[in-house]
């Protein structure tokens, strides 16, 4: 899993409210279980017309915005179905950090997981990042994950919350697998007294 540390970059608005996981990746494109090629789907009910033609008035469609990395969303995103595929779909084209006033509990997990930093803030604090997200690409945020801060364009920070251990295991890159493969020697040893112990087993 990649790492998050710093990032600095163009934030999108989207303070839709109650953004459910098939929004962010309908069904149809739920055949697959690769994390790539996903991002084509993100919002696709919202990025394209009924003839496949990109909508242009959908935010991440804008020119200002199609390079987003970042995304100011309204209350309770993610909720609904639990897919995984909505933050890999997130992630495969490009957004490494969602901010909001509160997120569903699986969707919320689940970014962890994959390399996406969820960000819960104040209304206050969230009604000045939209503010900043909506003055278009000049106006870039940076989340500054060790420091637990989200500084504005114009100098301004906004203080945030992470649980410790999820905090670790973003800045250092570590899903499931990659914690798991830190108890590597420990496991190779268990697995040889057991061999020694059990040889019929």
């Amino acid at each position: 899993m990649q790492s998050f540390t710093t990032l600095t970059g163009v934030a999108a608005p989207l303070p839709m409210i109650n953004i459910d996981t098939d929004m962010i990746i309908p069904k149809q494109y739920l055949k697959t279980i690769k994390r790539t090629g996903l991002g084509k789907g993100l919002f696709s009910e919202l990025r394209y017309n009924a003839d496949g033609t990109e909508n242009p008035d959908f935010v991440l469609n804008k020119p200002a915005y199609k390079d987003a990395e970042i995304l100011v969303a309204g209350d309770n995103f993610g909720c609904g179905s639990s897919r995984e595929h909505a933050p890999w779909a997130l992630l495969d084209k490009g957004i490494r950090c969602v901010i909001s006033t509160s997120f569903a509990d699986i969707f919320y997990n689940n970014c962890f997981k994959n390399g996406i930093l969820p960000i819960v803030v104040s209304p206050e604090n969230h009604a000045k990042l939209l503010d900043d997200a909506e003055r278009g690409a000049n106006a870039r945020l940076t989340i500054d994950l060790a420091a637990q801060e989200i500084r504005g364009p114009d100098g301004g920070t906004v203080k945030f919350d992470i649980d410790p251990f999820r905090k670790r295991c973003l800045l250092e890159g570590l899903d499931d697998i990659g914690l798991t493969m830190q108890k590597d020697a420990s496991i190779a040893s268990f697995e040889s007294k057991i061999a020694a112990e059990r040889p019929w087993a």
